[in-house]
């Protein structure tokens, strides 16, 4: 179960009724400990794999029962649990082995929790790329722990810290009953805009105690163009998407019609690409995996909706993280008559003319 290259395979249909698998990550004493242990004693939690670095980080030796295999623990509300020695992918791959021979009973989720200076980046691209683990698993979200006292701290001395907040679908703003006794509100409230000026995209939670309903980390997901196109609808939202049919003739002969913000906080931007015309895939694919080469460690992430010109009735759903991207998903139909190809990229330190040019270059 080793990595294969990082080149795109964006037409590939995955395989369905794969297990969801989240990450959790935040920097070091974010909190990332207290929210996982009441994630698991919840009852949506059950029937989950936790995977972590390091068995001692994390303090959930009360639910603890029995060695169930090697390097597995069993816990006593029907969740697995066990470390990373090696390779993720191993890991992974081990496990879905041991939930084949029976030796493990079947999982619902897993949870992959990060080391406080990780980048989570890698992780997704472990289960982008590993042609293993893309028939048994599928990424489900990244939700990023910020302290609500030394964030801002955090933010300001550490680049890891600030791409775990970029790449985010859920911010869990951790610790803020400490704000009265250790910080202030001024300085909180500080902290939520700049995480949201960061990550407009994100949802934003504010558990007390480390206390969150595990529905919003657990939420059942379904491939659906309704459900998809609403989720990246926000996605458009945040990235200055404000009208994808104005009558500009400034732009380019092709009708592709781009937007943008600048978030500035951390040289973070996004922005929009629309091609009006539909896309060839195979030349579409091509143009990607060059993108990514040129600017794979700038692309924090991107997401798009495609309109394909083999398959004029199915929109296809694309995902990326830095240099890979991942495997295509169909969508049954378009949600409206409108179709066109949509997608958003979150860069840093790389200026949205640089990809656009691109795009007139080797689309237009």
């Amino acid at each position: 179960y080793k990595p294969t290259s990082s080149r795109c395979h964006t037409m590939i249909d995955p395989a369905p009724e794969r297990v969801p698998v989240q990450i959790i990550t935040g920097f070091l004493g974010s909190g990332k400990t207290t929210l996982l242990n009441h994630l698991l004693k919840q009852p949506v939690a059950q029937s989950t794999a936790v995977i972590i670095n390091e068995f001692g980080e994390i303090g959930i030796d009360h639910l603890l029962v029995e060695t169930s295999t090697e390097e597995m623990i069993e816990l006593n509300n029907g969740c697995i649990c066990c470390t990373i020695r090696g390779d993720l992918a191993d890991k992974l791959g081990s496990l879905a082995m041991w939930l084949d021979s029976g030796k493990l009973p079947p999982i619902e989720h897993v949870v992959l929790e990060t080391t406080g200076l990780a980048d989570p980046a890698p992780i997704m691209h472990t289960l982008m790329t590993d042609p293993n683990l893309l028939n048994r698993y599928r990424l489900h979200g990244v939700v990023t722990v910020v302290d609500a006292i030394i964030g801002s701290s955090s933010l300001d001395q550490h680049a890891e810290a600030r791409k775990q907040v970029a790449i985010a679908d859920c911010l869990m703003l951790a610790k803020k009953d400490l704000v009265e006794t250790h910080s202030d509100w001024h300085a909180y409230d500080n902290l939520k805009s700049r995480v949201r000026h960061i990550n407009p995209r994100a949802t934003i939670h504010e558990p007390e105690h480390g206390k969150i309903d595990a529905n919003i980390i657990f939420s059942r997901y379904e491939e659906n163009a309704e459900n998809t196109f609403a989720n990246f609808s926000a996605w458009l939202d945040a990235a200055g998407e404000t009208d994808n049919h104005q009558d500009d003739h400034s732009h380019d002969h092709d009708h592709n019609h781009k937007h943008q913000h600048a978030h500035g906080a951390a040289g973070i931007t996004s922005f929009v690409v629309e091609l009006d015309e539909p896309i060839e895939s195979d030349a579409f694919n091509e143009f990607l995996q060059q993108l990514a080469i040129e600017f794979g460690e700038q692309i924090l992430r991107m997401k798009g909706i495609l309109h394909v010109r083999d398959m004029p009735d199915r929109p296809a759903v694309i995902h990326g993280v830095q240099h890979v991207f991942f495997p295509i998903t169909w969508l049954e139909h378009w949600p409206d008559d409108q179709r066109s190809s949509k997608l958003v990229f979150i860069t840093q330190d790389l200026e949205p003319e640089q990809i656009r040019s691109r795009f007139r270059e080797r689309l237009s």
